[in-house]
């Protein structure tokens, strides 16, 4: 069977662009694809400790797993949950390829550049953050990761990897990922979803911004998400459209919309054809999201830890052996057995 994998960081809750733009297509293509692909649903721990790590650690991870389910993961023996940091091939492998890409390629990044930008010392990990997804994916042979639009260049660089890899050593080493576009189409969506930043909808919507009026986090109090959306940042043109080169922050109203409803974006901008009332779009935004919000905070409650513990150590089994034996591959290829 095929690979899908994916994960999201558990530094701190998921925001409204998280859950919108990563989780909820990733849970909606598991159940569609869950008897007849591999998915693999992994808690990128060895990724959340690039940045400051505060105590709360083990419970975001728990809280993350009850979200997946909260947010409508079906069950099945072809899901996998596992913990990233309780598989070591991660870690051993990711040093294999470090060892493979000039530094040149990593510093490129678009991701490196924008964190590194100002700063007179950043961690080495925000350099390899990109090698380690790349072990994440090459572990597994995993054809499709499912990723926001601000992850496409990293699983181009596995794409590269892993070409470059077989090449040298003139056999079929790993599976490389489809690209992008493929991607993109297999998630069946026209363009990686991205949710803005509700004061800077220039930006996308952040966990580390700073205002914290500029992101709904899935913990919030739905009724202060509400107030949230009603001073979202808009423009002075006076017509709602579906434009996000100029008119980002009514296009990510819209977006919100029709995602938190689960109904066609363009079936959205049709509803709002004509309209110049922007109170008028914010007002229905902030019911839905509200709507929406307190009927996920009640399935995220209902589900004991317990159930999630068990989730993840059978998937951390069925992790286990396929990642060593895929790792002992790649030592034998590179003399190190």
């Amino acid at each position: 069977m095929k690979t899908i994998l994916t994960g999201l960081r558990v530094n701190s809750e998921f925001t409204l662009g998280n859950y919108l733009g990563a989780l909820l297509p990733m849970v909606r293509l598991a159940n569609k694809y869950k008897n007849d692909y591999n998915v693999n649903i992994f808690v990128p721990d060895l990724h959340s400790i690039i940045s400051e790590v505060d105590g709360e650690l083990q419970q975001n991870i728990i809280r993350s797993i009850k979200i997946y389910f909260a947010a409508g993961l079906v069950a099945n023996e072809n899901v996998h949950i596992y913990r990233q940091s309780y598989v070591p091939a991660h870690s051993e492998l990711c040093w294999i390829l470090n060892c493979t890409v000039p530094m040149g390629e990593l510093s490129r990044m678009t991701q490196f550049k924008e964190k590194s930008d100002g700063k007179s010392s950043v961690n080495a990990g925000i350099l390899n953050y990109p090698i380690l997804m790349a072990a994440d994916i090459l572990l597994y042979d995993a054809e499709y990761v499912p990723v926001g639009e601000d992850q496409f260049q990293h699983l181009e660089l596995a794409r590269n990897i892993a070409t470059r890899i077989n090449h040298k050593f003139e056999k079929e080493i790993f599976v490389p990922p489809v690209e992008t576009r493929k991607q993109v189409e297999f998630m069946g969506i026209e363009n990686g979803i991205r949710i803005r930043d509700l004061v800077n909808p220039e930006k996308k919507m952040s966990k580390s911004a700073r205002s914290e009026n500029s992101k709904i986090m899935m913990s919030d109090d739905p009724a202060v998400a509400a107030k949230k959306i009603m001073s979202a940042t808009t423009d002075s043109v006076g017509k709602i459209q579906y434009d996000m080169f100029n008119q980002p922050g009514v296009s990510n109203l819209l977006q919100i919309e029709a995602l938190v409803n689960d109904v066609p974006l363009q079936d959205v901008i049709s509803t709002w054809a004509g309209e110049t009332r922007y109170g008028d779009l914010k007002q229905k935004v902030a019911s839905s999201v509200r709507t929406m919000l307190e009927a996920f905070q009640e399935r995220v409650a209902e589900i004991p830890d317990e159930i999630v513990i068990e989730y993840l150590e059978a998937g951390e089994e069925y992790a286990n052996s396929i990642a060593n034996a895929k790792l002992l591959e790649v030592q034998h290829v590179f003399n190190l057995r």
